[in-house]
């Protein structure tokens, strides 16, 4: 039996007897880390920071600091960074009612207060101040331009702070590259404008998963002329939040340090190329939604062959999770087009229309979810009802070469020498 993680639980199936199966799973996704263990990490890594003093250091004289956290889209452990950061700004005289945290939304919906708290631990929520990000541009504050033409505009609250801290985790992306570092702060607390803009360069350069210098994430650090973020700290962690690495000073020097420890975490050889490969992105919070599932589907499709198949199971209790995405989905008149219209005129949320098209281009896709079947088929993806049915529909023919990718999110295809 095949158990796969699907929203907070698990679906399961079996394979046909006699169909040999490989396992695409990211180093080390069977390992546990105590959470002591995980503590440890974050606190040796903010004793010996990259690049800068100590944050303790970087503090002193300072009257009020701004955090920027990841969402709830993300598996950053926050709550484990925010405990250790306050220690070290308590240390340094801020107290902490001199402190907000941003929520690094980007153009992601809002967290609800009881979100707020989970996504800080209810005791530093008590202690801090805790903020959604707004991208309007009412709330932001333009303060420079990049070379490629990004507007930087940034939350007002964190382009004011006397100083200026960011957190998340890094892992491999498809559209920057590598996430965490800059990233906190865009697409994190940028305006809709900036955020379009950068991701719009993805029409121009093509980008590969863990290599960071590429013209789209050269494009995020150029912010950084304009706008400092004087310490960060970030994780590399696995599907469980535990913390595998930790590094913390500069922004950029100490997430070049992360960038080379994530790569060896998450990036596989993909010498072999699948008929069918079964995918899950990981459970939550990675198939909240199939904005973010889509993810999962790009890293397997570096594992099928041309014209194979891929079978999804992501739970998208939130549906398509972004307003603009669904709606170009339900009106679209074909697919195709629409794709075509992106390519020409950029729009944020519609772009995941792309991803999809990249994918349906070269591989059949069947999507077992709680999204309507009505609205998966507008995609272009084929809706699944019953799980077991589809799979032996499936493999019927026994010379199938087949994979099973339980931490979709985190297993990406390793298309050159990193």
């Amino acid at each position: 039996m095949v158990t796969l993680p699907y929203g907070r639980s698990s679906v399961s199936f079996d394979w046909p007897s006699g169909l040999d199966c490989d396992l695409l799973e990211y180093p080390g996704a069977s390992h546990t880390v105590p959470e002591v263990e995980s503590a440890r990490r974050i606190r040796e890594a903010l004793d010996r920071p990259i690049g800068t003093p100590r944050l303790m250091e970087l503090a002193k004289g300072k009257d009020q600091a701004v955090i920027l956290i990841s969402d709830g889209t993300r598996l950053c452990p926050s709550p484990l960074l925010l405990r250790e950061l306050l220690r070290e700004l308590n240390g340094a005289g801020i107290a902490d009612d001199r402190v907000d945290v941003v929520v690094a939304l980007g153009l992601h919906r809002k967290h609800t207060e009881t979100e707020l708290e989970a996504l800080t631990g209810p005791d530093i929520f008590r202690r801090v101040r805790v903020h959604n990000h707004s991208p309007l541009t009412e709330h932001c504050v333009r303060i420079g331009t990049t070379s490629r033409g990004t507007p930087v505009e940034i939350n007002r609250l964190v382009a004011e702070a006397p100083l200026r801290i960011a957190t998340g985790n890094i892992e491999p992306h498809n559209l920057v590259g590598i996430s965490g570092g800059v990233k906190a702060l865009i697409p994190g607390v940028a305006s809709h404008a900036c955020i379009e803009r950068n991701h719009s360069l993805s029409l121009e350069y093509t980008t590969e998963p863990g290599k960071a210098d590429n013209p789209v994430h050269r494009d995020l650090e150029e912010a950084l002329r304009f706008i400092s973020i004087d310490y960060m700290l970030n994780v590399v962690v696995n599907h469980r939040r535990q913390v595998l690495e930790a590094v913390a000073g500069d922004i950029q020097e100490a997430h070049r340090k992360g960038t080379d420890l994530a790569v060896r975490h998450f990036l596989i050889p993909a010498e072999r190329k699948y008929d069918l490969v079964v995918i899950a992105p990981g459970g939550t919070p990675k198939d909240c939604q199939l904005y973010q599932s889509l993810k999962s589907l790009r890293n397997a499709s570096g594992f099928a062959r041309p014209g194979g198949t891929l079978l999804m199971a992501a739970e998208c209790g939130e549906l398509f999770g972004n307003g603009i995405f669904q709606f170009w989905v339900e009106t679209m008149h074909k697919r195709e087009e629409a794709a075509a219209q992106l390519k020409k005129q950029f729009v944020l949320g519609a772009h995941k229309i792309l991803h999809a098209d990249e994918i349906l281009s070269r591989h059949n896709v069947w999507l077992y979810s709680s999204i309507p079947p009505a609205l998966v088929e507008l995609l272009g993806f084929r809706p699944v009802e019953r799980l077991q049915e589809t799979v032996t529909a499936l493999t019927e023919r026994k010379s199938l070469s087949v994979a099973v990718m339980p931490y979709g999110a985190l297993t990406f295809p390793m298309l050159s020498s990193v």
